[in-house]
């Protein structure tokens, strides 16, 4: 009982620690935790790009966020001004002002920043990752590799990435790093049977795969191979993850609380919810829900944005309900 009590007060005075520290300057949750800068790509780059995600929170310099990140996308960053740790299937690592590519993940990554969150990157669509570079998902799930696939920090756009320039900048520099990409290797467009893949993953993930197949007019065989190939994951992998990012959402307060039954009808009973939430999260959503997590909701919620435009529930540009309004407090405010 004791032992429960301190661990409950250490969460509680870590929590206050964050939120009187971190300043949101991208966009900020209900509750006050950073978002980021995030919206789909411009129309050549979308059969490639599914989201351009630009992050910016101002922290004191010794302060350290302990959280992570589970991507459903294969994702480019750029990091710079902090000091980040992950736990990746090819161990712990240390990054600072370096290019990173990130694979889908099979699981929650432990991911710490210490200092100022400023990051720019760029989510690709399923299979995008194959047709840009002729690699798998699979090579890379839960894994970080440091380096500068599609050239963001060209000799024009690397001075761009600071506390100079906005996210809003920092992400038309990557559209047109990754246009210039584009131009020079002229990549197919991705596997339609992927695309229409990730979209049934938010639409409704409970969905049968035999079903899907069906309608793709392949074979359930086909299908385990195109997926592993372009998500990494067998097929009913990925719908057990989107259903745990979407109630992973709702417990962070950055999803459309009118899809909130909906999320808990997608479960058998309350054992069936907690044993596949833990299976990609490793706590119960109690647990989860119990202390803030500034790391992942940025994640979350640029995903929850993408998706409800996807599915047309949203009109891209319009402002999201879970949205706050950015810190009002000034850069040095945070360190004071």
């Amino acid at each position: 009982m004791g032992s429960g009590r301190k661990s409950k007060d250490r969460l509680e005075m870590t929590a206050e620690i964050w939120r009187r520290n971190l300043a949101p300057m991208s966009g900020a949750s209900r509750e006050g935790l950073p978002l980021s800068e995030n919206r789909s790509a411009s129309e050549d780059l979308a059969p490639w790009v599914a989201r351009l995600v630009s992050a910016k929170a101002i922290n004191a310099a010794d302060i350290v966020i302990t959280c992570g990140m589970c991507n459903d996308l294969a994702y480019t960053r750029h990091i710079f001004n902090g000091r980040w740790t992950a736990m990746s299937a090819d161990g712990h690592s240390a990054y600072e002002n370096e290019v990173l590519q990130f694979g889908q993940h099979s699981k929650f990554m432990p991911l710490s920043c210490t200092g100022d969150i400023m990051s720019a990157g760029f989510g690709l669509r399923a299979g995008a990752f194959y047709a840009l570079t002729g690699r798998t998902a699979h090579e890379i799930v839960d894994r970080i590799e440091q380096t500068d696939i599609f050239g963001m920090l060209g000799d024009d756009f690397k001075e761009i990435y600071s506390d100079d320039y906005t996210p809003q900048q920092w992400n038309l520099a990557m559209e047109e790093a990754l246009r210039r990409y584009i131009e020079r290797h002229d990549p197919p467009p991705p596997d339609p049977v992927s695309v229409a893949f990730e979209l049934a993953a938010f639409e409704d993930p409970t969905q049968s795969l035999a079903d899907f197949a069906e309608m793709q007019n392949i074979s359930l065989r086909k299908l385990q191979r195109v997926v592993k190939r372009d998500f990494g994951l067998p097929p009913r992998t990925v719908m057990r993850r989107a259903r745990a990012l979407d109630l992973a959402a709702q417990l962070c307060g950055v999803a459309d609380e009118e899809e909130e039954a909906e999320m808990m009808l997608r479960y058998f009973d309350q054992s069936h919810l907690i044993r596949d939430f833990a299976a990609f999260f490793g706590v119960t959503p109690e647990k989860f829900r119990s202390r803030p997590r500034p790391l992942l909701t940025i994640t979350l919620e640029q995903r929850q944005a993408r998706r409800l435009e996807e599915l047309e529930r949203h009109e891209p540009g319009k402002a999201h309900p879970w949205r706050g309004s950015p810190s009002p407090r000034k850069p040095n405010d945070a360190a004071a």
